[in-house]
C-alpha cells in the first residue's frame, strides 16, 4: 500500500506521499473529504491499509491473527475503510468470509491543496499520524542491533547533505522513486517475488535545511 503526503507547505510527488507512487495505470485516491480523512486516522484502519498493501486480500479473521485485535473489530473497521473507499471487496469467498483488497494502492494527502480549512486541517493531522507510524517504524527497526536473519548488512539508514534548487530536488525524489518503482508489479503478482522476497519498506525525506541560515540568501549567493 503506498500513500503520499504532502506537509502544509511542500510536495514531493511521492511525498512521505503518508508514501510512493503507484503502479503504472492504477488511480491515485486523492483525499478532499474531512469527514473520509478522520475515518481513515485510526491506528488500526491504517495499520489494516498497510497489511492490505503487502497480503494483497485478507478476510476480517486473517486481519485479526495478523494484528492481534478481535475479528469483529477488524471486520468494524474494513466496513468503516470501505464506506469512505480506501477498500472494496475482493469476492471468491467462501460462506461468510468476506476477502478485502485495497480500492487504490497510492493515497495521497495534500494539506496545501485543500480549499475547505477543515480539510486542511484533517489533511494535516492525518499525513503527522501516518509519518509518526513510519518514524516509530524505524526507530524499533534501527534502535536496536537485532536484524532479522539474513539482512543484517540489507538494513541501513542514509543521509546526505546537498546544495540543489528545488526543481533539482523534486526532480531527484522522482529518479529516486522511478527506482522503486521497478518493484512496483510484485505487489499485485506474487509469481514475480523472486525467492526470499518479503515486504521492504523504502522511505525518502527530502526537505531544505532553513536551521542553518537565510536560505533566500544562500540561493542568491555567488561563490566562485
Amino acid at each position: 500500500m503506498s500513500s503520499e503526503h504532502e506537509p502544509p507547505a511542500s510536495r514531493p510527488d511521492s511525498e512521505p506521499v503518508a508514501g510512493e507512487p503507484g503502479q503504472a495505470g492504477e488511480e491515485t485516491l486523492s483525499l478532499s473529504d474531512p469527514k473520509g480523512m478522520r475515518a481513515l486516522a485510526h491506528p488500526v484502519r491504517i495499520a489494516l491499509l498497510e497489511l492490505l498493501g503487502v497480503s494483497g486480500t485478507l478476510t476480517a479473521t486473517q486481519a485479526s491473527e495478523a494484528l492481534g485485535e478481535s475479528p469483529a473489530n477488524c471486520a468494524f473497521h474494513l466496513r468503516t475503510l470501505a464506506k469512505y473507499g480506501f477498500v472494496k471487496e475482493a469476492g471468491g469467498g467462501r460462506g461468510r468470509e468476506r476477502p478485502w483488497t485495497v480500492a487504490q494502492r497510492t493515497i495521497r494527502i495534500s494539506a496545501a491543496e485543500q480549499s475547505d480549512p477543515q480539510a486542511a486541517l484533517a489533511a494535516e493531522a492525518l499525513g503527522q499520524l501516518w509519518l509518526d507510524r513510519w518514524l516509530d517504524r524505524a526507530r524499533r527497526v534501527f534502535g536496536t542491533t537485532a536484524r532479522v536473519p539474513g539482512w543484517e548488512h540489507a538494513t541501513k539508514w542514509a543521509r546526505s547533505d546537498v546544495f540543489l534548487t528545488a526543481e533539482e530536488a523534486e526532480q531527484l525524489t522522482q529518479d529516486m522513486m522511478r527506482l522503486v518503482d521497478r518493484y512496483n508489479d510484485r505487489q499485485s503478482d506474487p509469481s514475480l517475488r523472486p525467492a526470499g522476497a518479503i515486504p521492504v519498506e523504502c522511505s525518502l525525506f527530502t526537505f531544505p535545511r532553513t536551521e542553518f541560515g537565510d536560505t533566500k540568501a544562500s540561493q542568491s549567493q555567488d561563490i566562485s
